[in-house]
């Protein structure tokens, strides 16, 4: 079963459970992919590759809804934002660990033999395509400009 039916069979559960958050979320999830199934460039097709990018997108945008609510002192709302990231985050694979994060990038700019803050853009390149799905962006971005400081 691939995760767009997953998520189809998830949401009967919740309508069932009467589980709003859980409800709401799963149908965010189900719109953004069924928008990504019917672009021209998945022509009908969705894989669960594209599910875990437009999931992982979604999840991102949850949070960052969240820390703004929080800062304008909505923290109904931004409960609300967290609890549906969290229902979402079920669908990606595992994240990485901080230590497996910085193993993977100390690999990566061994192998490229750079040392310096100049060659950021190459690790950066290599580091988000080989870590996609993995960890987020911004810890990526964060943990390489660290190794490559020091």
């Amino acid at each position: 079963m691939d995760i767009f039916e997953q998520i189809s069979e998830d949401i009967k559960k919740a309508m069932i459970a009467r589980n709003k958050v859980e409800l709401e979320a799963l149908r965010n999830v189900k719109k953004e992919l069924l928008e990504a199934k019917t672009s021209k460039e998945a022509a009908g097709n969705l894989t669960d590759a594209t599910s875990i990018k437009v999931i992982g997108k979604l999840v991102k945008q949850n949070k960052e809804a969240a820390i703004i609510f929080k800062e304008q002192n909505r923290n109904d709302l931004a409960e609300e934002y967290l609890a549906q990231a969290a229902v979402m985050e079920r669908y990606l694979p595992a994240q990485m660990s901080e230590a497996e994060l910085e193993s993977e990038i100390k690999a990566i700019i061994q192998n490229l033999g750079t040392a310096s803050l100049q060659d950021l853009g190459k690790v950066m390149g290599i580091a988000s395509k080989q870590l996609a799905g993995k960890t987020d962006g911004r810890q990526i971005s964060e943990k390489v400009k660290q190794l490559l400081a020091n």
